[in-house]
């Protein structure tokens, strides 16, 4: 119940502008054509900054020097400023106290949106399952 309504929240305040940013991303990434990977990634992370709580990020350890090489070209074209927006926005949010939480979550996303590649995003269930 508790998720539901930080999805709620986090979706007005701040996961809807951030997909929105995501999506166009992902779309400048396809009309470039030999960057359809990171478009196909930037929308599966529009899809996880939309409703972020009760999901979590995972790294796949199979993923190989590609995704390294990947993750440094998506950095330098798309990552950093979608990073820099995440942190924005997690310091705006972080000014209220109902807000700290979905501020924390901000800050939680940077990773995965500059390292999209070699990672999978789960549910938090899956993760505590599989580490137990």
């Amino acid at each position: 119940m508790l998720r539901a309504v930080l999805n709620v929240i986090w979706l007005i305040l701040c996961g809807l502008w951030m997909a929105i940013a995501y999506v166009l991303a992902g779309l400048l990434a396809f009309v470039l054509i030999i960057t359809i990977p990171f478009g196909i990634a930037a929308f599966r992370i529009a899809g996880y900054v939309l409703w972020p709580f009760g999901r979590t990020i995972d790294r796949r350890p199979e993923a190989g020097v590609a995704s390294v090489i990947g993750n440094v070209l998506w950095i330098v074209f798309f990552g950093w400023w979608l990073a820099v927006g995440h942190l924005v926005s997690g310091v705006l949010l972080c000014l209220t106290i109902i807000g700290i939480p979905l501020g924390l979550a901000s800050f939680k996303i940077i990773p995965i949106t500059l390292v999209p590649l070699g990672v999978r995003i789960v549910p938090v269930d899956r993760v505590y399952a599989k580490a137990a």
